[in-house]
């Protein structure tokens, strides 16, 4: 199973963390695992695309990811940043809706 927790601060998104493999199906062929990975990393990179310096790391051998927002962002890049996470979000609750028996999510 893997855990997603998702932690907010003033109604925006600061943080997301990640951690083990959904289960779903094999490792390497599990499509649950591979399109939450998909999710949650192409918003990643749309903050890197941003210039945002996110505090990130990650463990691929036990399905490991947490991103944390700088705390110091102008209000543009917030923003931006605001409707990335948000979007990132509408894709994990509707993975979780259809598999929660192999996804757990938390918000904070």
């Amino acid at each position: 199973m893997t855990k997603i927790i998702v932690t907010k601060q003033n109604n925006s998104i600061v943080e997301i963390e990640c951690e083990g493999h959904t289960g779903y199906g094999v490792q390497g062929e599990d499509i649950v695992c591979s399109a939450l990975s998909s999710i949650v990393q192409t918003a990643i990179l749309g903050l890197f695309s941003l210039g945002v310096n996110l505090n990130y790391r990650t463990d691929e051998k036990r399905g490991y990811l947490k991103a944390t927002l700088p705390q110091e962002l102008d209000k543009a890049t917030k923003h931006d940043c605001d409707v990335i996470l948000n979007t990132m979000m509408l894709g994990i609750a509707d993975l979780h809706e259809g598999f929660s028996d192999f996804i757990e999510l938390e918000v904070k």
